[in-house]
């Protein structure tokens, strides 16, 4: 894309938004709902608010990068708060479970407009997503009749990712992230035990250093997937010995490295890891310390 086609996509979606009285984005601090939120505010002003909802499965590290972006962009910024782990539906983790988390955040999200006076629900869909397999969210975005600007103005993620440049967003090149309950192979309940110990792995790998990766939890079995740029350093002895050491103690009862590395939806539906023992310990705490040191 040409940037004037870029331009006028971008004036496009600010023209849209101006038409609103005032809209509230589904803000998750991602790329996508950053993008949205900072158009909505140049259109808007204080008109637009962004509105994170807080749940077992949104890593508390993602909430902090939420209100931090939503600072950077100069948007309000509210939060709400739900359990999925309340729908027996979600929980069951079937085909659907994306549907029914989306529904019951959406929900949250029309619920705290209407308590704002505020008749529009936005969200950060673009028109990449409904090319990407497996994506029941979406019919739960169309039911609940939220309005996608990005989507609508035909803006793609790289398109995304363009405008969050030109907005200087610290998230422009921020890989995706999923909730912590797509770690949990579909089938498999989520149950608030797991959904922790994937927070708090993740946590590890996020401290350090990792920047593309998931751990999956297969009932007890971590699989750690990482970027194909850092498998090579995945690959270290020294990482081997810290991950099995630490997630153990997090409570996994086995931690494996996939060596095909970090694939989007991987345990989704298709189309949607005495002298010896000292100088090891040495490994752990210096090179890779606990999430809790």
């Amino acid at each position: 894309m040409t940037d004037a086609t870029l331009d006028e996509k971008i004036a496009a979606v600010r023209e849209d938004l101006a038409g609103f009285d005032g809209v509230l984005v589904a803000f998750s601090g991602g790329v996508d709902s950053a993008v949205v939120a900072a158009l909505a505010h140049d259109a808007l002003g204080d008109d637009a608010v962004a509105c994170t909802a807080r749940s077992e499965t949104l890593p508390a590290a993602e909430l902090e990068d939420a209100t931090r972006v939503a600072e950077e962009i100069g948007i309000r910024h509210e939060t709400t708060t739900f359990s999925e782990l309340d729908d027996p539906n979600f929980v069951l983790n079937d085909g659907d479970r994306c549907y029914h988390c989306r529904t019951m955040r959406l929900g949250k999200m029309f619920e705290t407009a209407r308590e704002l006076g505020i008749s529009t629900v936005c969200d950060g869909t673009n028109a990449s997503d409904p090319g990407e397999g497996h994506r029941p969210g979406l019919r739960a975005v169309a039911e609940m009749d939220a309005y996608s600007p990005l989507l609508e103005h035909d803006v793609t993620k790289p398109e995304v990712r363009a405008i969050a440049e030109r907005y200087d967003l610290s998230v422009a090149d921020k890989p995706s992230m999923a909730c912590l309950s797509s770690r949990i192979p579909t089938g498999l309940e989520v149950t608030e035990e797991r959904l922790s110990r994937v927070e708090r792995a993740e946590t590890l790998l996020r401290e350090w250093g990792f920047e593309q990766f998931r751990v999956r939890d297969h009932d007890g079995l971590a699989r750690i997937e990482v970027g194909t740029e850092e498998l090579e350093r995945a690959l270290d002895p020294a990482f081997a010995e810290a991950a099995e050491h630490h997630l153990s103690d997090i409570g996994f009862e086995h931690v494996t490295l996939d060596l095909g590395g970090y694939e989007t939806g991987s345990v989704s539906p298709a189309g949607e890891d005495e002298e010896v023992e000292a100088d090891v310990e040495a490994i752990l705490d210096a090179d890779y310390p606990s999430v809790d040191d």
